[in-house]
């Protein structure tokens, strides 16, 4: 998601310390909060805006959301199934239904009936159905006199115990997730789709206007948005929760809501945490994507073709070299520091003051301090003992893993291969999506010189794949025997289990069972030396905030489904004001200030249908919400519970974000209801989709 690209700035307003201030308070004053739909903000927009939200209300704008499993959220906007999402949510799919002769990523793509719509090779899409408290059933596996790595151990088998469970009597995808660093646990059962539709997408160029030059900025002019529709037992659909497209769009000052799945948050951490993310992970996290972007950059400069293959990649990586360099620049500030502290301090304080606290939590910080210690000598490994590079080399570093695991009881498989995990990853495994070997091989090839400059000659994870060869001699060896490419093959390994894989003589999959020894010996030190550490560690400080300020604030974002509320308001920026609307004048003026030249050019559909449109209609809004990377592709909807906006961006001014919410400038952006209307009937004659949605007709 685009959220979690994020760039530098130059100083950070005072007023985003004042706001950060307040958050560590019990009661919140600000438009904050990605809040779980089990425990929304009443008082707060009781107090602040007149509004309750009923559990009706709730009720449908949950069953209304889904969530894309490859990253990002979506809406039902008819009840045919059709769902409204972001265009970079939808890019790799768009990517993947492409072919050199056809780039709908470019030219976009419309489907005049359900007959053309483009079936997708690997989409899920989630629609939570109910949530469990089940905190007492883990917490409670967890005996006294355990050892922290039993301790561990007894969780995780007693969080799969309660997914197979509800998986077995209900059919659904049950999740157990951790909330307020372990201090709840809960599980979630969702409907999944599998049977994706393409409908309606825009040329990349107008969903991106502006480029990277414009990304993580406002005002903006972007029409980022794809259509897809549901399908179960090859028909689509009924999908009586939907959202109503609201006829008049919003206005400023108005009350708006966003629904969606926000991916992660660093907010609740401790500042030995954050402190780790600054000095350790987040630069070097940084230098590996900067690397694989030149590698790629490079690849498509062989041709159209290749540009075509790396551009999603591209895409995507920059977006989050973007994050981790304003996250970077956002920690190193000795302010913003200070005010991270502070508020560790205060809550330490609170602790410390009453003696059974003191004693029941005080040395939670300490273990994770110790913890992330202990992380950082192994952090180069975790990053570089990886065949990532190549998504043929992980999907078969994945079989060799899933035919030893689904061998043994459910409880104690690694992470990811348990019950309620398998249908879904047999999906991802058998994708038909097409695969790029000769970008695989530059990827990977580079990845393990990287390996070699970071880790050195005699690494185990270097000796056991080059074997003595040079990382091109590795891969071209590694690429001239595979058969990984085909589902075909892959599904064979799988069906045929251990005996299948542990013959084959594939060379991805000579090289997984090599590499699988050394995977499973990473994974285990991390769950001894650092997850069964900090896994106590966290539920004790969870306990603790609520003991110190009860259960009045919001989780950090676990990727689950989350309600934030503002109002559609504008902010000062440059010595003047941003406005809370752009309208389609804007972009053509922006376009024609740069000559139409790239990255400001447009679509020759709107240099020819300029005249066929209302210049004046509101293209894209900025709002207070409180959103981060996953609710790409969020509904904006207003207190009817009507859609009014769609989630695509935030502003350069909230790139810390994930640490700190600022109201007084952080905003995020959404492509305006009245915009997506217009251009779908006036520039794409996409009237029918534009009445179905509006209710006035069903699709064809």
């Amino acid at each position: 998601m685009r959220i979690t690209g994020r760039s530098g700035f130059a100083a950070w307003p005072a007023t985003i310390l004042v706001a950060f201030a307040l958050a560590v308070l019990p009661s919140l004053f600000a438009d904050e909060g990605m809040w779980t739909f089990d425990n929304p903000p009443t008082k707060i927009l009781q107090e602040r805006y007149g509004f309750t939200p009923t559990r009706e209300w709730l009720d449908h704008v949950r069953l209304s959301s889904a969530r894309f499993n490859d990253g990002g959220s979506g809406s039902f906007v008819s009840p045919h199934g059709l769902v409204l999402t972001n265009h970079h949510v939808a890019l790799g799919q768009l990517q993947k239904v492409s072919t050199p002769q056809k780039d709908y990523v470019a030219d976009g793509f419309l489907a005049k009936t359900q007959a053309e719509e483009l079936k997708c090779p690997d989409l899920e899409v989630d629609v939570m159905i109910s949530s469990e408290d089940v905190t007492a059933k883990v917490l409670g596996s967890v005996k006294a006199g355990m050892s922290d790595a039993d301790a561990l151990k007894a969780r995780k088998a007693e969080i799969a115990s309660v997914e197979r469970e509800s998986l077995e009597a209900t059919g659904l995808r049950s999740d157990v997730t951790s909330l307020y660093d372990g201090g709840q646990y809960w599980l979630y059962r969702y409907k999944k789709y599998t049977d994706l539709r393409l409908v309606f997408a825009p040329e990349q160029q107008i969903a991106f206007f502006g480029g990277d030059p414009d990304n993580f900025t406002y005002p903006r002019y972007d029409l980022d948005l794809a259509l897809f529709r549901v399908y179960e037992n090859d028909k689509p659909i009924e999908s009586p929760n939907y959202l109503k497209w609201s006829a008049h769009g919003s206005a400023a000052g108005d009350l708006v809501f966003v629904s969606g799945n926000p991916g992660s948050t660093s907010r609740l951490e401790t500042m030995a945490e954050v402190e780790f993310d600054r000095d350790n992970y987040l630069p070097l996290r940084l230098k590996v994507l900067e690397r694989r972007v030149a590698v790629l950059q490079k690849y498509s400069e062989q041709g159209p073709e290749q540009a075509r293959q790396a551009l999603n990649q591209i895409f995507g990586l920059q977006n989050s070299i973007k994050v981790f360099k304003g996250q970077i620049e956002g920690l190193q500030r000795k302010d913003l520091i200070a005010a991270r502290q502070k508020q560790e301090d205060d809550f330490r304080a609170r602790v410390d003051a009453n003696p059974a606290w003191k004693k029941e939590y005080g040395d939670a910080w300490g273990e994770i301090a110790k913890a992330e210690a202990e992380s950082a000598t192994r952090l180069k490994q975790n990053f570089f003992w990886s065949l990532s590079a190549s998504p043929m080399a992980s999907r078969a570093l994945a079989i060799v893993q899933y035919v030893a695991e689904v061998k043994k009881p459910d409880g104690e498989r690694l992470d990811g291969f348990h019950d309620s995990e398998l249908d879904s990853l047999r999906f991802r495994l058998l994708s038909p999506a097409p695969a790029y070997p000769k970008m695989e091989q530059a990827l990977l090839a580079d990845a393990l010189h990287e390996a070699l400059e970071e880790l050195g000659l005699n690494d185990p994870f270097v000796k056991t794949v080059l074997q003595g060869r040079t990382p091109e001699e590795t891969v071209q060896a590694l690429f001239k025997n595979t058969q990984m490419a085909d589902p075909a093959f892959r599904k064979s390994l799988l069906e045929g289990g251990e005996p299948a894989v542990a013959s084959s003589t594939d060379s991805m999959v000579e090289l997984a069972r090599r590499v699988d020894p050394l995977n499973r010996e990473l994974h285990k030190w991390n769950d001894d030396h650092v997850e069964s550490v900090v896994t106590p560690a966290f539920e004790r400080l969870g306990k603790a905030r609520f003991a110190v300020y009860g259960t009045s604030t919001y989780p950090d974002a676990t990727f689950t489904l989350r309600l934030a509320f503002g109002t559609v308001k504008g902010y000062p920026m440059n010595g003047t004001v941003a406005p809370p609307f752009t309208t389609f004048y804007g972009l053509y003026d922006r376009s024609d200030g740069f000559a139409d030249k790239p990255p400001f050019d447009l679509p020759q559909r709107y240099v020819d249908g300029q005249n066929k449109i209302d210049l004046a209609t509101p293209f894209n809004f900025v709002n207070t919400c409180d959103i981060t990377g996953g609710n790409s592709g969020s509904p904006v909807i207003n207190r009817a519970g009507e859609l009014v906006g769609l989630i695509f961006d935030g502003n350069i001014e909230s790139l810390i974000i994930d640490y700190m919410y600022d109201e007084a400038t952080a905003r995020a952006v959404a492509v305006d209801s009245r915009a997506m209307i217009e251009a779908m009937r006036n520039l794409y004659g996409a009237g029918a989709i534009v009445e179905e949605i509006q209710g006035k007709a069903s699709p064809q």
